[in-house]
């Protein structure tokens, strides 16, 4: 699975690496959050979509803001203590009720400089090694998402919500776990934000070679701890 990130680039650094994209005002709203040591479900982040935004010449790939967790247009009210999905398997994604809509029409880029998985050490799920996991050149980099715009019936506030996309590890990745997020080449952002309905060929591992990992401190378990130093390299439990 995927359940943390970091963005280590300020928001004017993401859209000059991400040129392809234009800038919705939502996006630039989030500019005084970045950086972000220790992004979760729940937060907003930015997102790259295909999509004609309702401000005159504004049209996609462009960034706009996200609520990681993804909500189904079509449904009717949020299930409490029930949250929702922050990841989708890329294996069935394509006629998966939940996910199926937004995978044919609305998917997205979601930029950031690495993400976080944890080892379970002992295979008891109670003593468990974080790692950072990055691109060599540490470039920031995009992930695999879908995305659904969902209006809550009680307030009528429009929510634009993601999760990202997961498929089975690279040999790298299979060192700590049996899952990772779907990581795109530069050169295939155009087609996974186009109208095709299954670029299924493009949900697959990324090359371990050109990524990185190294352990780092427990206390990236917290989302409270949001500083620098959470990407600090330490001593992996024995």
């Amino acid at each position: 699975m995927c359940g943390r990130v970091y963005i280590k680039s300020t928001l004017e650094s993401l859209f000059r690496a991400f040129s392809l994209a234009q800038r919705e005002g939502g996006a630039e709203a989030l500019a005084n959050q970045f950086p972000r040591y220790n992004g979760a479900p729940t937060l907003y982040c930015p997102i790259i979509i295909s999509d004609v935004i309702r401000e005159p010449d504004i049209f996609g790939p462009v960034f706009v803001s996200a609520r990681w967790g993804l909500i189904p247009y079509w449904m009717k009210q949020t299930k409490p203590g029930r949250p929702p999905p922050i990841n989708a398997r890329s294996e069935g994604i394509s006629t998966n009720g939940m996910f199926k809509a937004a995978y044919r029409s609305r998917r997205c880029l979601i930029p950031i400089d690495g993400f976080f998985e944890w080892k379970d050490i002992f295979g008891t799920g109670k003593n468990k090694q974080p790692y950072a996991i990055a691109m060599k050149t540490g470039e920031p980099f995009a992930l695999a998402g879908i995305w659904e715009a969902w209006r809550n019936p009680a307030t009528e506030e429009d929510i634009r919500a993601f999760c990202v996309i997961t498929c089975p590890p690279n040999d790298m990745m299979a060192t700590i776990h049996d899952r990772m997020p779907v990581i795109l080449h530069r050169d295939d952002y155009a087609r996974w934000l186009s109208p095709e309905p299954d670029p299924y060929d493009l949900m697959k591992p990324f090359p371990a070679e050109l990524m990185t990992m190294w352990p780092i401190d427990r206390k990236v378990g917290s989302t409270e701890n949001d500083t620098a130093d959470i990407l600090d390299p330490t001593e992996p439990v024995a």
